[in-house]
C-alpha cells in the first residue's frame, strides 16, 4: 500500500508493507485523514509513537472498514466508521483496535468525519473526566481556534458552561464567538488575568491549556478556588515558575493530561462516551466539525506547512 513516509525534511507518498489485521481490531481503507500539531512534532523527532504503534504519521482517519479480527463484534465489513490512532493515518489502509472507531453520525460526509476523532476525544476527555467539569462552571480555553478549541467550545455550548477563550486574531476571535464563545483575548495583547477576571467577576473553575509555560502565572491567578488547570500541550514552553503557595491556598489542581499513549482500554472508554454524549449533536448539526481546508494527501508537505503557520481555524484535512 501507499502511506506518507518521512524522508529527510521531506514527506514522501510510497510503497510500503500495508499492516496485518490482529484479535480486536478492524483494518480500514482510509478515505481521509487530518492533521494535528503532534504531527509536526513527530516529523521533527520530537513526539515519537508509543510501543508497538505503526510509525506512520496520523492520529485519526475516516474510511470504511473491509476487514475485521477475531473477536470484533461492534463493527462489519462495509461500515462507514472515524477513528482514533496512535499512529498511521496517513495511509491507504489503516488498522485499529475495533474499540477506538465509531461509526460516522448519520448524514454526515465521509471525508469530513475525519475531523472528529482525536480534536473531540481530547476536549471531551480533557473537561469532563480529567476536568471534572460540572453544570454552570466557568472555562478557559486557550487556543481557542485550534481543532481541539473549536470541538471544546462547541461541547461547553451544549452542556450549557460559559467559556472565554484566547486566541491569535480578531478573526479568529469572531470565530470563535461564532461557535458559541462568551468572550476572549488576543495572544498578542499579552496577559489575560484582567480580561478573563472581568469576564467571570471572580475566576474560573476549569481552563484547558495546549500553550504550557508562558500562561502558567495568568492560568492560576484566574483560578477559582478548587479550580483545575489541565495541561494539553506546551506549545508556549516547557517550563515554568510559579507560587506554590497560589497553588496551596486556592486549592487548585494541575493536571498533565495526553491521549495518544493511553490504554486501548481508556481509548475505548472515551470514545464510547463521545456516542454517547456528542454524536447525537453531531446527527442534528448543533455540533460540527470546523474544517480549514482540504488537501490531497500526496500534498501533505504543503498542509503542514499551513498548519505550522497558525492561521487557521479548526481542522486541515488529507483526503487519500
Amino acid at each position: 500500500m501507499l502511506a506518507i513516509q518521512v524522508s529527510g525534511e521531506r514527506l514522501v507518498w510510497t510503497e510500503v508493507a500495508a499492516p496485518k489485521c490482529g484479535v480486536g481490531e478492524i483494518r480500514v481503507k482510509v478515505a481521509a485523514t487530518a492533521l494535528n500539531r503532534a504531527d509536526l512534532l513527530q516529523r521533527k523527532g520530537g513526539y515519537p509513537p508509543p510501543p508497538g504503534a505503526s510509525d506512520i504519521l496520523g492520529l485519526e482517519c475516516s474510511g470504511e472498514v473491509v476487514e475485521v479480527g477475531e473477536g470484533v463484534t461492534r463493527c462489519a465489513v462495509g461500515d462507514l466508521v472515524c477513528a482514533l490512532l496512535a499512529g498511521g493515518g496517513y495511509a491507504e489502509e489503516v488498522v485499529v483496535p475495533a474499540g477506538q472507531a465509531l461509526k460516522i453520525p448519520q448524514g454526515m460526509d465521509l471525508v469530513a468525519a475525519a475531523a472528529l476523532p482525536e480534536v473531540f476525544a481530547t476536549a471531551y476527555l480533557n473537561l469532563y473526566r480529567e476536568g471534572q467539569l460540572q453544570a454552570n462552571e466557568k472555562v478557559v480555553i486557550h487556543a481557542g481556534a485550534s481543532g481541539v478549541g473549536t470541538a471544546a467550545i462547541q461541547l461547553l455550548s451544549v452542556s450549557n458552561n460559559p467559556c472565554f477563550v484566547t486566541v491569535g486574531s480578531a478573526d479568529k476571535l469572531a470565530s470563535c464567538v461564532q461557535l458559541g464563545a462568551a468572550a476572549g483575548a488576543l495572544r498578542q495583547d499579552g496577559s489575560f488575568a484582567a480580561a478573563v477576571r472581568e469576564w467571570s467577576g471572580d475566576g474560573v473553575d476549569v481552563i484547558l491549556d495546549p500553550v504550557g509555560g508562558r500562561y502558567l502565572a495568568d492560568n492560576l491567578d484566574v483560578l477559582k478556588l478548587g479550580g483545575r488547570l489541565v495541561l494539553i500541550g506546551l506549545m508556549g514552553g516547557a517550563s515554568a515558575e510559579t507560587s506554590l503557595a497560589q497553588l496551596m491556598m486556592k486549592r487548585a489542581r494541575i493536571i498533565g493530561s495526553t491521549l495518544r499513549a493511553r490504554s486501548i482500554a481508556e481509548k475505548a472508554s472515551v470514545m464510547d462516551g463521545l456516542k454517547a454524549d456528542v454524536w447525537p449533536h453531531l446527527e442534528t448539526q448543533r455540533i460540527v466539525p470546523v474544517i480549514e481546508t482540504q488537501f490531497p494527501i500526496e500534498q501533505a508537505e504543503a498542509a503542514h506547512e499551513l498548519l505550522a503557520g497558525n492561521e487557521t481555524t479548526g481542522k486541515i484535512l488529507l483526503t487519500v
